[in-house]
């Protein structure tokens, strides 16, 4: 076969093969028993999220008891969620639109609800395909006749366009996708020339070009994001519509005029690699310095129908640059509707050798809810570190710190980036070495790029370039000087598992004991989704997958996709996607959210949920971008830690994803992501350490692309120098399933799960064959080991104990040693 012919093929099959790996099978297990306070806090969670981006007159609240006329086909076929194993859960119900507004008492126009159920049902969509699913369901056809007879009998319409991507399914820029389609335009050119009053409801879970929202000035008087917000994603946004809550979501990225405006765009979508040339300039950091008049709604921003005032703002701290600031102020609801108000604490740094954005977010609360004329006092800290800035090249005289540099660092707080105030100042008359920490990650000298920087022309900032940093560290050196020593291995010695639990007997006692083989078995799971040693659907089993380690008390451990929802053969809650949670700026309500979730993970047989999302909305073409968070870190952050937390309070784990730089999902086990040792340690990294340091997840999962020249599933740099060594952390670390082959370059006999191990990644997921397209394990571990300059057997015990200090607090070890299930302690206080 052609070179050509078969590097086709091996693509179209690694594409069938993975869709049908990731396909759960039937449903099993038929109880579609939901707890109702689940349920609750879902709907309360969906409304939350919800975002009021235009309200002209006060087109909402809908007027109780009046007609509306609702158009649009996803009134009837709601988008609850995205695409892919983040979304594939089995929800035992959905609520269209059309359902909740009648529930809710609405009095839809009956002859116009009636057309578009007609036409749904004889019309229903494509659901597509793994990676080919569809961005968008096409509309009815309007006749101008059932328009101008809806417009007679309802004073307000309501608009509705749906939106969907997902994992291998970018968002692209086309019509039916991140444009509106011609039949879309034409409804909203039909239906604004016969109202009045019309209010456009975008159902989506990634951000779409809303320019065309301008193009029909006041006509257009609403205008709301409604995230996808799983199966109550549909009574959330009518409660919002109708009242019964008022809005106060806000959004997490902001929205550009146009998709060139982006400062991604150039650098987005490339099959092998992209260049982060943006650097630090990421969202509303590049957008509030140098192209405030190409956003059409900024970072944070959101309505709501109450209306607050925000008194004098008390600072304190912060002098010269030596310990915290902290920043209350009185919130006032002055409007004449009970809401909340999120309030926003920025940064505008100095710009000094590095050069830094105009603002970064470095604090936000959210209020209780507030009834007309009640206020409430709303305190933020910020620690020193939050003012930090990175020297991944040395410009400030210290490499590889953090650093503040000398200057004013000046404080603004409001209800979003564009209208935030300043409330005070801290002066740092020297430079101030935050932390000194050692190169990592950096960019390969074979592989340089020009990074953005901001230059000044007095107060008015310009894009300026400069070469990016590149790597000077001595790998080989490093990793041979902190290779882990070997424990003597003694063989089998009586020495159960659950004496190491009971303290009878050390862990290493207990590691000394196993065969190669048995230690080979913990770096990786049982070799399959849908594995016989746990709940039927399950995405993987690791642990004890040897009946030698079951003998000795090690019990097999079940992961389950996240972090929609639990994806197995059987009905689960679907949960508002992570976009949406984000959107409510409330961590307090998403950790209460993720610990109810979590009760059903233990009733479902869920011992790890493969949540949260963690990667940054750099682009707003990635697919996958509604199971994240945001563009900005700190939100990121707050919200994964939130989710981790709730999860791990109920004594299941949860695992943080995808580390890192996983921000396309085009060619996403191949594509090199080719970013500063800055914009990683600032941005694309600092969710995740907020999340190591506040909550503690028991085990994170790496990305399936490169950073940097090399995979993150064999990337030693990042995940043992920076998550281990710098970070403190002593979880477990597994790969997304499967990996890509690969030999270290540093090691010629180390390749494959053997320059994973040695990478200080422990798990390799599913745990069969390195690309999943053959049948059979991994031996190349094994292999390895025989090898002079191979893996050392000190390294498969590092990492075999590693797994086995997981596996010693999950839920079935627990379980076995009839302790029920209990809290990380680690984690169980954040809100």
């Amino acid at each position: 076969m052609p070179q050509e012919l078969w590097r086709l093929y091996r693509r179209a099959m690694h594409r069938v093969v993975n869709g049908l790996a990731q396909q759960s099978v039937d449903i099993v297990d038929t109880d579609r028993t939901v707890a109702p306070r689940l349920v609750e806090l879902c709907r309360r969670a969906a409304g939350e999220g919800v975002v009021l981006l235009r309200n002209v007159d006060g087109v909402l609240p809908l007027p109780a008891h009046a007609p509306v006329a609702v158009f649009g086909r996803v009134q009837c076929d709601w988008f609850a969620v995205g695409y892919g194993s983040g979304g594939d859960v089995k929800a035992p119900y959905e609520v269209s639109l059309l359902e909740a507004l009648r529930e809710a008492g609405v009095a839809v126009v009956g002859e116009l609800a009636a057309a578009y159920e007609t036409w749904a049902a004889a019309n229903p969509p494509d659901e597509g395909y793994w990676g080919n699913w569809p961005r968008h369901f096409d509309e009815m056809p309007l006749d101008a006749g059932l328009v101008s007879r809806a417009s007679r009998e309802a004073g307000v319409a309501v608009v509705v366009i749906g939106r969907a991507a997902g994992e291998d399914r970018e968002s692209v820029l086309e019509p039916g996708s991140y444009y509106l389609t011609d039949a879309e335009r034409a409804m909203l050119d039909a239906v604004v020339a016969r109202f009045e009053r019309v209010v456009v409801v975008v159902n989506t879970g990634n951000v779409m070009d809303l320019s065309w929202a301008d193009d029909y000035g006041d006509r257009l008087a609403g205008l709301i994001l409604a995230w996808q917000g799983g199966m109550e994603g549909s009574r959330g946004l009518v409660d919002v519509l109708t009242g019964a809550v008022s809005p106060s979501g806000r959004l997490t990225d902001t929205i550009a005029r146009r998709y060139e405006d982006y400062p991604s765009a150039p650098n987005f979508g490339h099959r092998h690699f992209n260049n982060y040339a943006e650097d630090v300039f990421v969202g509303y950091r590049y957008f509030e310095t140098f192209a405030p008049e190409a956003v059409q709604f900024p970072f944070g921003f959101g309505l709501g129908y109450a209306t607050f005032e925000l008194g004098a703002a008390e600072f304190s701290g912060g002098g010269d640059g030596d310990g915290d600031v902290a920043v209350s102020v009185e919130v006032r609801n002055v409007g004449e509707r009970s809401g909340r108000e999120v309030v926003q604490l920025y940064v505008a740094a100095p710009d000094g050798a590095l050069g830094k954005p105009s603002r970064a977010l470095v604090g936000y609360a959210k209020t209780a809810e507030l009834a007309p004329g009640e206020s409430e006092r709303v305190s933020l800290m910020v620690p020193r570190a939050a003012l930090a800035s990175y020297d991944d090249g040395g410009a400030t005289g210290h490499r590889s710190a953090w650093v503040l540099e000398p200057g004013t660092y000046t404080l603004y707080m409001g209800a979003d980036v564009r209208t935030a105030e300043r409330v005070g100042a801290v002066e740092v008359p020297e430079l101030v070495v935050v932390e000194q920490l050692a190169e990592a990650c950096a960019v390969d000298p074979e592989a340089p790029f020009r990074r953005m920087t901001v230059r000044r022309d007095g107060a008015a900032a310009r894009v300026g370039w400069e070469d990016v940093p590149t790597r000077t560290v001595d790998l080989r050196r490093r990793i041979l000087d902190a290779l882990a020593v070997e424990i003597p291995v003694t063989g089998y010695r009586g020495v159960q598992f659950d004496d190491v639990a009971a303290g009878r007997r050390s862990m290493d006692e207990f590691v000394a004991q196993l065969s190669d083989e048995e230690l080979e078995a913990l770096t990786r799971g049982h070799g399959r989704m849908n594995s016989p040693l746990g709940a039927v659907g399950n995405a993987g089993v690791f642990g004890g997958i040897l009946e030698s380690l079951r003998a000795k008390g090690v019990p097999p451990v079940t992961c389950t996709d996240g972090p929609s929802g639990i994806r197995l053969s059987a009905y689960a809650s679907l949960l508002p996607c992570g976009t949406a949670l984000a959107s409510t700026w409330d961590p307090a309500l998403v950790r209460e959210l993720a610990a109810e979730h979590a009760l059903e993970m233990v009733r479902k047989g869920s011992d790890v949920l493969l949540s949260p999302g963690m990667n940054i909305h750099r682009d707003p073409l990635c697919g996958r971008n509604f199971e994240y968070f945001s563009e900005d870190p700190l939100v990121t952050g707050r919200m994964g830690a939130a989710v981790v937390a709730g999860v791990q309070s109920r004594g299941v784990a949860a695992c943080p994803k995808h580390f890192a730089a996983n921000n396309q999902e085009t060619n996403r086990s191949k594509n090199d992501s080719r970013v500063s040792e800055r914009a990683l340690r600032e941005i694309y990294l600092k969710g995740f350490e907020i999340v190591v340091k506040e909550a503690w997840p028991q085990t994170i999962m790496t990305s399936y692309n490169k950073i940097n020249g090399v995979w993150a599933h064999y990337n030693y740099e990042l995940v043992t120098t920076i998550l281990r060594d710098q970070w403190g952390y002593d979880g477990m670390v597994m790969t997304d399933w499967w990996m890509q082959h690969s030999r270290d370059p540093h090691f010629p006999e180390v390749w494959d799960s053997a320059y994973r191990v040695r990478a200080g990644v422990d798990v390799l997921m599913p745990g069969s064959t390195v690309d999943g397209l053959r049948r059979g394990v991994d031996r190349s571990l094994l292999r390895s080991l025989a090898k002079g300059d191979g893996v050392r057997r000190g390294e498969l015990q590092a990492v075999a104990g590693r797994v086995l200090r997981f596996v010693e607090v999950s839920r079935p070890a627990r379980s076995g040693r009839g302790e029920g299930v209990e809290p990380d302690s680690r984690s169980a206080g954040i809100g």
